[in-house]
């Protein structure tokens, strides 16, 4: 099995590759693939079958359902350009539509195995929305269609299963997956954690802030919370509990971190890369809006370990138990190179789609030229099969949640529903913004986060845009939001897995993930009301913003933790109120004024600058008095 995931994920590649000329200006196989429709049907033939063989069964189930989808492809691919011609996604012959129906659910039962039963009970919902939805309440009722007509849309138009998510995976986002993978297998997460380690190992929680660095930057490439989790978790976790750090705390901090890291540029996830298909915007500029939020959820992270370790007076670990950074640096810089290439060639030469493709190149040959990282043909053989498997499972994904993006747009929904959401809001932009935020958190529940991104933009994003707020601010407060499910109780699928790690209570685990990464619930309305946040504005009113960010998520964090870096012990709880709030207050002065308006926002910077005056006095002087 391991040699034919890898086969399948080199012609998958080299497919991708030809595709995007990058053996030159004519394409190989450019007699063959004439159209964009035949790529995408090619793409898929050669990955849907696997999802039934690394996702087993039963043998005599898988394999046919195999030989079925591959056959069904194939015969998809050869009439690809008639069934353009003849637009048979609207009149498609009967054997067109009976392919197109075993198709469809061929597709439900491979999400089923790849993206569990939540997924697939959703997608399964909303693909046959079009059966019954002139039968359907208000808000859900829209343009009905036949059993026929809705399979050949889903199968045979480029707005269902093979939709923007689909050809986002197809042009864009397969070589930032196989650029992760291979920084992975050629030792990059050990490098780069013992390079965290040789940097911040000696401050006091100081493999706790190692893995604020490391999960963050491999979660960044991964995509993956949970997988993240539980893969950097396995060194961090342990660490940190070693350096005397609660089970449940330590548990919680790689949770946030690996949360955090697919709001982390330059790859999010392969997030970024759907969310400037869907905008229509270069990748730069998505990347760049999101890198201060992101910076800002690190550093308040930063904050909050550094005030636990105070509190609970945690040393850092001693020069001994550190890798040497000379040592580190010399044995790995070459990772730092590949990124070096991948970030000049995405945000100065603006070559999104072959970025990855040179950055991997260079990192193989770098990487062959070391006598410790050095792979053989069993390595390589086993990092394809890596790439096969990550493909396979995002191909399938993408292609369920785009049958919930066709049914939307078959029925008609995807408009009416924006107009439904901000009737209901009217013009309360706090109001459709919590509805917003509520939303987006509970579709995320159960859901990968890039799913539940695709479905809410389509959905909910409309409506904010509606309400005069830049798309881009729209668009990254949903992502911001649909991922918060991964640490926050009930469900809190990260924490819970790093729990299992740490040897901790899972709920425990959850709400200490909640209190760690506390800041992240009031980002995302930070950069939506004030888009100076993500650089869309006067450079000035940005360096306004994070200056008054830094220093309120610095009291903030102290709050919390009862201890204020470079003030102390924060033991009674009006002193820490009023520091809290007052950071809050400094930090988001203008949140305020969305609500309904009101002063003007020095106002409010300085009541919270009085505040936090008024806790420092009170705790100062209940410190005095004690004992």
């Amino acid at each position: 099995m391991r040699y034919l995931v890898a086969g399948v994920a080199t012609l998958a590649l080299l497919l991708a590759m030809d595709t995007l000329r990058l053996f030159g200006s004519e394409q190989w196989l450019g007699i063959l693939v004439r159209v964009d429709s035949q790529y995408f049907y090619a793409l898929f033939a050669l990955l849907l079958p696997v999802s039934y063989l690394i996702y087993p069964t039963r043998a005599w189930i898988d394999w046919p359902l195999a030989l079925l989808s591959f056959g069904i492809l194939c015969a998809l691919f050869v009439t690809a350009e008639q069934g353009l011609d003849e637009a048979w996604e609207f009149a498609a012959p009967d054997w067109a539509v009976m392919a197109a129906l075993s198709l469809w659910l061929c597709v439900l039962e491979a999400l089923r195995r790849a993206g569990g039963w939540p997924l697939c009970v959703i997608a399964s919902l909303f693909s046959l929305l079009p059966l019954f939805t002139d039968h359907m309440p208000g808000p859900l009722s829209g343009l009905s269609a036949s059993w026929q007509d809705t399979a050949a849309y889903h199968a045979l138009s480029i707005e269902s299963m093979f939709g923007l998510p689909f050809q986002a995976f197809a042009n864009l986002v397969i070589g930032f997956v196989v650029f992760g993978v291979v920084l992975q297998h050629t030792g990059g997460g050990k490098f780069f954690l013992n390079l965290a380690f040789a940097l911040l190992g000696k401050q006091r929680g100081g493999p706790a802030k190692v893995a604020i660095v490391s999960s963050g930057l491999m979660g960044s490439m991964s995509g993956s919370v949970v997988t993240n989790v539980l893969t950097t978790g396995q060194m961090t976790i342990p660490a940190m509990r070693k350096a005397g750090m609660q089970p449940h705390v330590a548990g919680g901090v790689e949770a946030c971190a690996s949360t955090g890291g697919v709001l982390l540029p330059p790859i999010m996830g392969s997030t970024a890369f759907i969310m400037a298909t869907l905008l229509e915007i270069p990748y730069v500029d998505v990347a760049i809006a999101a890198a201060l939020p992101a910076l800002l959820y690190f550093f308040s992270l930063y904050m909050q370990i550094d005030a636990y370790a105070g509190r609970e007076q945690l040393a850092g670990l001693s020069v001994e138990e550190l890798p040497s950074i000379r040592q580190t640096m010399a044995e790995g810089w070459f990772y730092l190179g590949a990124f070096a290439l991948l970030i000049f060639l995405l945000i100065f030469m603006q070559r999104e789609a072959l970025a990855p493709y040179y950055a991997t190149a260079a990192l193989l040959i770098l990487n062959q030229l070391s006598s410790e990282h050095r792979m053989g043909v069993s390595e390589f053989i086993t990092m394809l099969s890596a790439t096969g498997r990550l493909l396979v499972e995002l191909v399938v994904i993408l292609a369920g949640v785009g049958l919930i993006v066709g049914a939307l747009s078959l029925t008609g929904l995807s408009g009416t529903l924006v107009n439904d959401l901000l009737s209901l809001a009217g013009d309360q932009l706090g109001l459709l913004l919590l509805m917003g935020a509520l939303t987006s958190f509970v579709l995320g529940i159960g859901m990968t986060v890039t799913a539940a991104y695709i479905f809410l933009a389509v959905v909910l994003a409309p409506a904010l845009v509606g309400q005069d707020l830049l798309p881009l601010s729209a668009h990254l407060f949903i992502l911001y939001w649909a991922m918060l499910s991964f640490i926050t109780p009930p469900v809190a699928l990260g924490a819970y897995a790093a729990a299992s790690i740490a040897n901790a209570s899972p709920l425990q685990t959850g709400f200490a993930a909640m209190r760690l990464g506390s800041v992240i619930y009031v980002i995302p309305f930070v950069f939506v009301l004030d888009p100076s946040f993500i650089l869309h504005g006067p450079w000035y009113a940005t360096a306004q913003a994070v200056v008054e960010a830094v220093i309120g998520v610095w009291l903030m964090a102290g709050a919390i933790q009862a201890f204020l870096p470079g003030i102390g012990h924060l033991n009674q709880m009006p002193g820490r109120l009023a520091i809290g709030f007052g950071g809050l207050a400094i930090a988001f002065p203008d949140l305020a004024l969305a609500w309904a308006a009101g002063p003007d926002n020095w106002v409010h910077l300085v009541g919270g600058v009085l505040l936090v005056v008024v806790g420092l006095l009170f705790s100062w002087s209940r410190r005095k008095q004690a004992p």
